[in-house]
């Protein structure tokens, strides 16, 4: 009686587990190529509001899901920072703009969505209920470090082959002495050997399912410590304030970037994690990672290739927390069925809107002057980084 007993709980867990892949499954399959070979991504980073969300930040959200469509939005961390009483009624508000705009969307963890006292699992749950099917995130391993850590295939215009993937990484909170929170901080988290292994893993079985390796993007909340390799040269002792220390030891002046080696803005030195435990080494060893989008610097948007990947920031829209002008947008990225290995982008940024749209001008209330102004600061600004380009180079790299 006992064995049969067991037996029928043993099929009823049986049963319930083949349910989550199958959810899984169901929930990553509907994100495909439209008919003229493309999809749309809308990376909307650092929302960082209050509930009730501010009023130009709803009205930049809908305006650029129904002017560009995009195919799914992800939401780049940071998503959410109102007090814990109210922290479900502005998941809500958020999710349901997409809702709305029959949006697809996902999303990773910043560092400072659960600071409030509401836990990221209770989070994700949130937009889940909140968001319904158009809510795409899912916990592909909940003993992974962070949570929501996933990926979506996207699948061709007319048939089943998977084009292209999306890989999703919580990039972490903070790390500190001893990993003890209660003592020093040291600095930002990082992504961990453990999804890195979880990412090749998956990456190979996709590469066995689909006959060859699928060109991928990763969105995560904090940069790689690769940025620093990429854009500043090494010094070989650190002098703060001018210096950072990144990639397990290494120094970087933070005030001499080589602007020869970007495009875009960067206006605050990146943050990454404070260790380095080798996903760019590990995604480019695969070999099926394009790019690596990332936000939490608001007002950097730059772009560089490194190694063969891009890595790239993108600005944040917030009117509630810090942002400026020519930057404080979000990124639109477009990719191409028939080459989904080619990476384009382009800043969706409030003042170049303002200056097409009197409609949406007056909707933002800013002038259409305004948003002219700051859109030739910005373009002063990129001026002098293409001035200064060659000469940087020279300085900092010969």
């Amino acid at each position: 009686m006992k064995k049969r007993i067991i037996s029928v709980i043993l099929a009823v867990i049986f049963v319930f587990a083949s349910m989550i892949p199958a959810f899984a499954a169901q929930k990553s399959d509907v994100l495909r190529f439209d008919e003229n070979g493309e999809f749309k991504i809308l990376h909307l980073c650092d929302c960082q509001d209050n509930y009730p969300l501010e009023e130009q930040l709803v009205a930049y959200v809908n305006y650029v899901l129904e002017v560009y469509k995009p195919d799914i939005v992800v939401l780049g961390g940071d998503n959410s920072i109102g007090p814990k009483e109210t922290k479900e009624k502005e998941v809500a508000e958020l999710a349901e703009i997409f809702v709305k705009h029959e949006t697809y969307f996902t999303l990773v963890f910043g560092n400072h969505d659960h600071e409030q006292g509401v836990d990221k699992e209770t989070l994700l749950k949130y937009f889940q209920k909140h968001g319904g099917k158009y809510c795409l995130a899912y916990d592909a391993v909940p003993e992974l470090h962070g949570t929501a850590n996933h990926n979506l295939p996207v699948y061709a215009s007319d048939g089943n082959e998977v084009k292209f993937n999306m890989w999703l990484l919580d990039s972490g909170n903070y790390v500190h002495e001893d990993n003890d929170p209660e003592k020093k901080r040291l600095g930002y988290d990082s992504v961990t050997p453990d999804q890195i292994e979880w990412y090749k893993k998956v990456s190979e079985k996709l590469e066995k399912q689909e006959g060859g390796k699928v060109p991928s993007m990763v969105f995560q909340h904090m940069v790689v410590g690769e940025i620093y390799d990429a854009m500043f040269p090494r010094v070989p002792f650190a002098l703060s304030p001018i210096t950072e220390t990144y990639n397990n030891g290494r120094h970087y002046p933070v005030i001499f970037p080589d602007t020869s080696k970007f495009k875009g803005h960067i206006f605050e030195p990146p943050s990454p994690g404070y260790y380095n435990h080798g996903e760019f080494d590990a995604m480019r060893e695969r070999g099926d990672v394009t790019a690596i989008l990332v936000g939490h610097d608001h007002v950097n948007s730059y772009e560089v290739k490194y190694k063969g990947i891009e890595i790239i920031n993108t600005p944040s829209p917030t009117f509630h927390s810090y942002s400026n002008l020519f930057t404080r947008g979000a990124r639109l990225i477009t990719v191409k069925e028939d080459d989904a290995w080619d990476v384009e982008s382009e800043i969706l940024a409030i003042n170049k809107l303002v200056m097409k749209d009197k409609d949406f001008s007056k909707e933002m209330e800013i002038s259409r002057f305004e948003g002219f102004f700051w859109h030739i600061v910005g373009a002063f600004h990129l001026l002098l980084k293409n001035l200064t380009a060659p000469f940087a180079a020279i300085l900092l790299w010969s």
